[in-house]
């Protein structure tokens, strides 16, 4: 006997069919069937050494347990030729932060064979034509470089109907550079190679979690780890209610924004000297003051807001009317009120003028909208004519270069670090922890922390507080600063003296 579907039935099935193929469709992921890979030769002199070596830019497929490719992080490889033994060639795998953001940042500003060139001296980028020029000075002497962009981000995507927000997140996302990471090893067969990381900014949050994914299930062992404007726990970087620490951890970073624009009612000579001065002051007297809160005498808080006054030249009333509490977006614009100028978050080196003189908040990051250009066209521009990358194929899948992941569709970040139960509303990320296990787990791997002095994303002393837990082997920690911000390689004198520690930190973990 024939089954009859009558109308709804019919309607019903063919919009679930619909529905199926709308779901696998949602993710907008590429069409890619096989990896494809771009390949040339080159030769440079790198830290003085003349170098052959290839560029590899393309896709490395990761799989998931059943077999099935997840997803494809599109790298860009600098590999040196020749080498009898890779087990002697160390191999450094770098990346931005964002969370979101692409490698192009520190791959076409400082560790790539080529670099776009940027005003040293604060200053706006301007528009097309961009220098990019040989970058002799860069690493490739000391070490194979390979350059991930996480999923969503400059041409590395999900596969198939998978959701991309599988890698979107704290946990999550050092997973997936984990396996990205352990299968290029695999394919390169680069087991017993020296390996370091390198990331930069949110890319210190993922280094932790990374290193302790790489030697906890991986069992791969990293021999040093390069934090590039740390911020490692948010309590210190970030202005939230109750959080104590981040008053503490900002203000030397207010005081050197202060010494370098001449605010200051007695500049001292010396800004390291100064600093450390701050330093002493900001954990002692100024943190016990902020627990004390309305226990204060009238006394001690005034003496607390003329020393507040010595080092950040704000006037003596508005540290009153703070309560001797600095946010930090109020500063940039408080700072230089009266000249109507507002400094730069990630370099308060820069400033930039408003018609709001009054409002209590900048309109836009100075640094921000005087450097970004520049970046995109070198690494668009470096893809096609130095690495050799088609845009044109179909079998890309018709990919373009993102700058950021934030633009993704679905694009959310899942900042969960404890599991299910998420503490205090889940306002404070520590990964020192892992960062902390790895260490304690590994006792060849060392760690060296490259701050700016004018960075206010990622606060100098900020990463010098989270690294003194007790979590951290603090003998195998290196500091080094730069009289410059979050992207220190941007200043001339900065860029040079950044390289120089990062080989010397190379040769000495390799």
């Amino acid at each position: 006997m024939k089954k009859f579907i009558t109308g709804a039935a019919l309607s019903a099935v063919l919009l679930a069919g619909s529905t199926l193929a709308d779901d696998k469709k949602k993710y907008a992921n590429p069409p890619v069937k096989e990896p494809q890979v771009f390949t040339t030769e080159k030769s440079g002199t790198f830290g003085g050494k003349k170098i052959n070596y290839r560029t590899i830019a393309g896709d490395t497929f990761t799989y998931m347990e059943n077999g099935e490719a997840d997803a494809t992080f599109f790298a860009y490889e600098y590999i040196k030729k020749d080498v009898k033994d890779p087990s002697t060639r160390p191999v450094t795998f770098v990346f931005n932060g964002g969370p979101g953001s692409a490698s192009m940042w520190l791959h076409m500003g400082v560790f790539g064979p080529k670099r776009a060139v940027i005003p040293s001296d604060p200053d706006d980028d301007g528009a097309a034509p961009y220098k990019v020029m040989d970058n002799p000075e860069t690493v490739l002497d000391a070490t194979d470089l390979v350059f991930i962009d996480p999923i969503g981000t400059g041409m590395s995507r999900s596969l198939g109907d998978n959701n991309p927000q599988k890698h979107w997140g704290v946990l999550e996302d050092g997973k997936s550079v984990a396996r990205f990471i352990r299968q290029w090893v695999q394919n390169n067969n680069r087991w017993n190679s020296p390996k370091f990381i390198a990331g930069e900014s949110y890319g210190t949050v993922r280094s932790a979690v990374l290193a302790d994914e790489l030697t906890n299930r991986h069992n791969i062992g990293l021999n040093g780890i390069m934090l590039i404007s740390a911020v490692l726990d948010y309590q210190n970087s970030r202005i939230q209610d109750g959080s104590i620490m981040s008053y503490v951890s900002f203000l030397p970073s207010y005081a050197a924004t202060a010494w370098y624009h001449n605010k200051l009612p007695n500049k001292p000579a010396n800004l390291e000297a100064f600093l450390n001065e701050v330093r002493e002051f900001a954990a002692g007297e100024y943190a016990q003051a902020l627990i004390q809160g309305n226990r204060l005498s009238t006394a001690q808080e005034q003496a607390i807001i003329d020393k507040l006054h010595a080092y950040t030249g704000l006037k003596k009333q508005y540290l009153k009317n703070t309560n001797m509490r600095i946010h930090v977006f109020r500063f940039f614009k408080e700072l230089m009120r009266d000249e109507g100028k507002v400094v730069g978050r990630l370099d308060s080196r820069y400033l930039g003028e408003e018609p709001d003189a009054a409002g209590e908040f900048f309109s836009g990051d100075p640094f921000a909208y005087a450097s970004g250009n520049a970046f995109n066209v070198a690494i668009n521009s470096h893809l096609t004519d130095f690495m050799g990358v088609d845009f044109s194929k179909p079998e890309l899948g018709r990919r373009i270069y993102n700058m950021s992941a934030r633009a993704s569709k679905g694009w959310k970040w899942n900042w969960n670090v404890w599991g299910k139960s998420v503490p205090n509303g889940g306002r404070f990320v520590n990964v020192i922890p892992y960062l902390g296990k790895a260490m304690r787990r590994n006792k060849d791997m060392g760690v060296l922390v490259t701050s700016g002095y004018y960075d206010f994303a990622t606060p100098f002393f900020g990463a010098e507080n989270a690294l003194a837990e007790v979590d951290i082997v603090k003998d195998r920690v290196e500091y080094t600063y730069y009289e410059a911000g979050h992207m220190m390689y941007v200043h001339e004198p900065s860029r040079l003296k950044f390289l120089n520690d990062i080989r010397d930190f190379i040769k000495k973990y390799e």
